[in-house]
């Protein structure tokens, strides 16, 4: 029975980081797609944005769950507004991606921003033929060669925020990549991509 109960306990504590990482993701792709006026990342943020609900009603499904002797019912309280608190940030953030898919036009400011940058943020998805299949962002080296670095992968409906160099590349994964302007279009053919697909 103990165990049973801390196995739930340690459910809530990967959820809770889970959504930690997830929502400060979804902040990084927005503001993202904002300065760089890129719709193929505001379009990844939706789907991000679906993952992030299932998570967190699953959160407070599991928190309300728990026996109230292993969480009392104030803390309870406690997780579940953070949760809240989690939501409204990620919510925030695909309000900012929206600006982007409903092409509203950028400030001024902001497209001399866009004309000036040298860096981008980008998304590849691997297909079957791609070099990157079955190597770790350590052994792809993509940093060093081409000047551009992973920040996400998402993998099926599972996303991976930050990825270590010891992460192994699969078929199908989506890439968000941020670096070099002049590193996308070399990226692009190391991923011999054909479409990024929802799951």
């Amino acid at each position: 029975m103990k165990s049973d109960q801390s196995k739930k306990l340690r459910s809530i504590e990967d959820m809770l980081v889970e959504m930690k990482n997830t929502s400060e993701l979804m902040v990084d792709l927005a503001y993202s797609a904002l300065l760089f006026n890129s719709k193929e990342i505001a379009e990844e943020l939706s789907h991000l944005e679906e993952f992030f609900d299932k998570l967190h009603i699953d959160f407070e499904l599991a928190v309300l769950n728990v026996d109230d002797e292993l969480i009392n019912p104030p803390t309870k309280l406690g997780l579940i507004r953070i949760g809240v608190a989690s939501e409204n940030i990620a919510d925030a953030a695909a309000f900012i991606a929206d600006i982007v898919l409903r092409g509203i036009e950028p400030h001024p400011v902001l497209k001399l921003v866009f004309e000036q940058a040298e860096e981008t943020i980008t998304r590849v998805c691997l297909g079957k033929n791609s070099p990157l299949i079955d190597k770790t962002i350590g052994e792809a080296a993509l940093d060093d060669e081409i000047g551009m670095r992973i920040i996400a992968v998402r993998r099926a409906k599972k996303w991976y925020y930050n990825p270590t160099d010891s992460f192994k590349l699969k078929e199908k994964d989506t890439l968000i990549v941020r670096g070099f302007l002049q590193g996308k279009e070399e990226l692009s053919r190391l991923a011999r991509e054909d479409v990024c697909e929802a799951e």
